[in-house]
């Protein structure tokens, strides 16, 4: 876990004011969602990879299976690689 992950909590006896907790809140909302779209591209990497598997499974798939496990492949690739360099330049 990095150091923007990490989220202060006040100690038990000071309270926390409304705008304090407004930016912890969106904090933790802004790192659930980027959470969210990491297992996106974990998802879509693998989708890739299974669509490799059956586009070069040969005569075993059905040819439309194996035609759409092909495009598939390149697509999902390229989609979560895409995902991975929006979540690193935020």
């Amino acid at each position: 876990m990095s150091a923007s992950h990490l989220v202060v909590f006040p100690s038990p006896g000071e309270p926390e004011s409304p705008a304090d907790r407004i930016r912890r809140l969106q904090h933790e909302a802004k790192s659930l969602a980027r959470e969210h779209i990491e297992m996106l591209a974990t998802a879509l990497n693998e989708v890739s990879r299974l669509s490799s598997e059956i586009a070069e499974g040969g005569e075993l798939y059905a040819v439309g299976a194996r035609e759409i496990a092909r495009r598939l492949t390149d697509e999902a690739g390229k989609h979560a690689l895409t995902l991975t360099a929006i979540i690193d330049r935020n």
